[in-house]
Formats: C-alpha cells, structure tokens, sequence
C-alpha cells in the first residue's frame, strides 16, 4: 500500500532512526570511547530501521541540504570534495549507511578533525527529503614546535649504539602550519642545528583548480652535516653496520634538495604525482679516501637533475593506522643523465587489512626497489634498512643493494581503547579537548627479505634470504602519533626489543 511505504518512511526519517543505522557507524575502527561505557549506537527504533531497509531496499530519499558545523577553518568546498553524495542526490536506503561511513572514512583521512568529536546526523521533516548535518572539531594547525630528533635510523641505535650522545642529535624550531588557507594546504619551515645544519621549507595545496583535482607542492632543502656514512662494515662487530666519518671543525657533507610536483585526483582513492627536481651532493675528499665507491668515478660533487612519476592508491578505513582496506604505490624515477649520476628506479610497495572480527585483524605489506644499471656507487646502493624497507629483526643493520624487498605478515588485536584526562588549566581547556585518545593493540608478525649486491664491497647479509619476527604493542593516540615497542628476533639467532614511530602508510 503506498500510503503505508511512505508513513514508514516519514516515521523512519523524522524519528531519528535512520541516524541511528547510518549516522554514527564507526567505520574507522578507531572510535575513542571507550565500547564498555558507550551507549549501543542503535536507538530503539532500529527493528524498524531494518525492517524498512529489508522490506523497501529499492526505496529512495533526495539529499536536500548538507550542513557542516565546527568546521571555523576549513572550506566547505573541501569537505564537500570527499563526500560519496552531494546535494540533489538520490539515493536508495539500503545504499546510505555504506555511503555515510565512506563520508566519515574520508573526511578523517584529510587529517583535520579529531576523530572522538566527529558525527554524522541525518534528519527529515517531510520524507523523501533529508538533510545531512555532519559535525567536526578541528585540529590545532599552527603548531611552532621545537625540533629535537636523533639522526640515527631508528630510537634503539641511538639509545644503545651510540649512547644517547647529543652530538647526534637535530635540534632546532619548526613552524607546522595545516590548513593555513582552509584549503587543506600545508606549510613547514624548520631551521635546524646540532648534528646537521638545515634549512627546510615546502608548501603544499592539495587543489589550485576550481574542479578540485590538480594540486601543487613546492619544497627546499638546504644543508650540511659534521658526519657521513661513507661505507658499510664487512667484517667484525662492525659486519653491515653503519660507518660514519666525522669532522668537528668543518662539514664533510653538503647538499641542496629542490622539488616541484604536480598533483592529480580524479576522484577519491587514486592520485597522480608528477616531479621535477635538482639536487646537489658535495663531500670531503677524505670520504672518498675512506670508500672510493661512494661516488662514480671517485667524484668528489654532484649536480643533477630527477624527473618522476608516482601512482598512488589508497582506500584504508583510516590513513594513519589502516585495520582494513587497500593501498599501494607505483614508483618510478630517472635521476641524472651522465656517468657521475645515471640511475633508472622502480619501487612498488603494497598493503591489505582484512578484518577477523570486531577487534581482531590482520595484515600483509610488500615492498621492493630496483636500480638500473646495477653497478651503482654506494650513495645509490642504500636499501635494507632506510626509509620504509625496515626489516623487523634486523633493527641493528644496513643491506646494501640495488634491487630486493621485504614481506610483511602482522596479526593484531585490540586490547584497549580509553581516553586519558589532563587536568588542563581553564584558559587551556577552551582551545582544545582535555581527553587523550588511546588505543593499544598487540600483535605478532612475521618479515622476511632480500637485498641483490653485485658490488664486491657487498656485505654478509647481502644477496640471500632474511627472515625475522617477533610480537609488540603498537599504541595509537592523537595527531595520527603511533609508538611502536617491538621484540623481534632474526635467523641468526639474536633479538631485542625496538621502538618505532611510524607505519607504512
């Protein structure tokens, strides 16, 4: 009866229900309340949600208005960007929770809101109309910071190897400005002293056209340091280990870094990079003493240009810590165009998050890099060890090469997720939440990789098959900040406990 499916659907819409169903799903997997004292986001309407979903799938609303509240910054145009729906839309009912969680999945993915404040409420006062009413809070973006980092690796060869020494540590300001136009855009300048001298600046606005798919980042890099890794150790303790060259009282390193991209996004999940940059290398002349394979030709400077190309996807449910979705990268890079630099590389990486249950999942990255041609100077020889191409186990060690990869296999689950409240001062507490998020989740993995060296200063390690794994707690919180303690061991029978501060995507 016709008049019954539309009483139905005004009762639905006007009662509140259907926020119930598709306003406050957590699809991040990240909600910071804790489950055990949170109410049941389903009111007590829900049969007759799902009664109406199960009985009139193929019935349909019109997105009237779509209303954003908190959002003092940031455009409405950018929010309206990564929404699955606009105004005018119909849409069935069956299809709008999945629509409404996709909506918060990409709205935390810009990185602006904090996610215990966000909400999505659907309402209606005359069915088939809704209006959408999402409310946010966001984030502090300008952020003067002083800039205190160690240079090493990774935390435990810093802490342990070198002794906590702050001579190697970076220390300095930095000025972190997101969202300095409401444009999502970026702006960093760090000044930095200590172990490196360094002046940093970039820029980055993710849309500079009026149909928000081109984007631009500038960035410039300029520096010098008192050490370098000149080398790798073969033999003895210091067996593919870090060598390191230093001079007090001049710079064995310069170098300048500058980088134009171009950004492309058709739509959501798939973005094109394009990059012109220049850079210039200049070390002492007792580096090449030292290792006469640090440059091509026993050079003692560079000067040369990269051009390259990135294909990047991604379609996590959230960004900084992924429990489910897809993602992963295409590199390819042409840097130099003579004999002291001429270097083709290709880097894929890769990573899926499958759910097992509410709290339990699991997850599987590959990454991998090949240099063309393969007789490379040690400067461009850098793989196990640096960057993302961390293989668990092998914390204490470097594995030179120009072309391998490492697999990844972690199971996870959540133990806890609370909030911690910080006795804030008044004036304090009107600027910004006094609760801080965690979540902890334990976990077991499992690595293994592979680093081809056809050079013969290649070390042990190189040019055969690495395994490791071990267990730790990864604990997530505010600001996209993850802490990693891990206790790894490897096949050659050592293990340790490691910390570590970033995931892959």
């Amino acid at each position: 009866m016709p008049w019954l499916k539309k009483y139905l659907l005004w009762l639905l819409l006007s009662t509140g229900s259907f926020l119930s169903v598709c306003g406050q799903i957590d699809s991040t997997g990240l909600s910071v309340v804790d489950s055990a004292k949170t109410p049941s986001p389903t009111g007590s309407n829900n049969f007759l949600v799902d009664s109406i979903i199960r009985l009139y799938p193929d019935s349909s609303i019109v997105v009237r208005h779509i209303n954003f509240i908190g959002n003092k910054k940031t455009r409405r145009v950018i929010m309206l960007r990564e929404l699955p729906f606009a105004e005018g839309d119909s849409i069935k009912i069956s299809e709008m929770p999945a629509l409404l969680s996709q909506a918060k999945r990409q709205l935390l993915n810009l990185s602006l809101f904090l996610i215990k404040d966000f909400d999505i409420a659907v309402t209606s006062n005359r069915a088939p109309f809704v209006d959408i009413t999402i409310k946010v809070k966001e984030r502090w973006y300008l952020l003067p910071l002083p800039h205190l980092k160690p240079i090493d690796r990774n935390l435990n060869e810093w802490l342990f190897e070198r002794g906590a020494s702050a001579s190697r540590l970076d220390y300095g300001v930095k000025l972190m400005y997101d969202n300095a136009t409401g444009n999502n855009d970026k702006l960093r300048f760090y000044f930095v002293t200590g172990y490196t001298k360094q002046l940093l600046l970039s820029y980055n606005r993710p849309y500079i056209d009026k149909n928000l798919k081109w984007g631009m980042n500038m960035s410039l890099a300029l520096g010098k340091t008192h050490e370098i890794n000149y080398g790798t150790g073969r033999v003895g303790d210091s067996a593919n280990r870090q060598l390191f060259y230093s001079d007090r009282n001049g710079y064995p390193r310069n170098f300048f870094e500058g980088a134009v991209e171009l950004f492309y996004r058709p739509a959501f999940f798939t973005r094109h990079v394009f990059g012109l940059g220049y850079n210039t290398l200049r070390v002492a002349d007792s580096v090449i003493l030292k290792n006469p394979y640090y440059l091509n030709h026993g050079a003692t400077s560079l000067k040369y240009p990269e051009i390259y190309y990135k294909l990047i996807y991604q379609n996590l449910d959230y960004i900084p810590y992924p429990t489910k979705g897809y993602a992963g990268e295409i590199y390819l890079l042409k840097q130099g165009f003579n004999s002291k630099m001429n270097v083709w590389q290709l880097a894929v990486k890769g990573q899926g998050s499958w759910h097992l249950g509410q709290k339990l999942f699991y997850s599987i990255s590959a990454l991998g890099s090949i240099r063309v041609p393969f007789d490379q100077p040690y400067v461009n020889s850098q793989l196990l060890g640096y960057g993302d191409l961390n293989l668990r186990g092998y914390e204490p060690y470097v594995i030179d090469g120009v072309a391998g990869g490492i697999v990844n296999a972690t199971l996870s689950k959540q133990l806890a997720n609370f909030s911690l409240n910080l006795p804030l001062p008044k004036a304090i507490k009107k600027y910004t939440s006094t609760l801080i998020p965690l979540k902890i989740y334990g976990k077991v993995y499992g690595n293994m990789g592979y680093a081809h060296n056809p050079q013969p200063w290649a070390g042990s390690l190189s040019n055969r098959m690495l395994f490791g794994g071990g267990f730790g707690l990864d604990i997530f919180t505010d600001y996209d900040f993850t802490l990693k303690l891990e206790f790894s061991f490897n096949q050659l029978g050592q293990n340790g406990l490691y910390l570590h501060k970033k995931t892959l995507y």
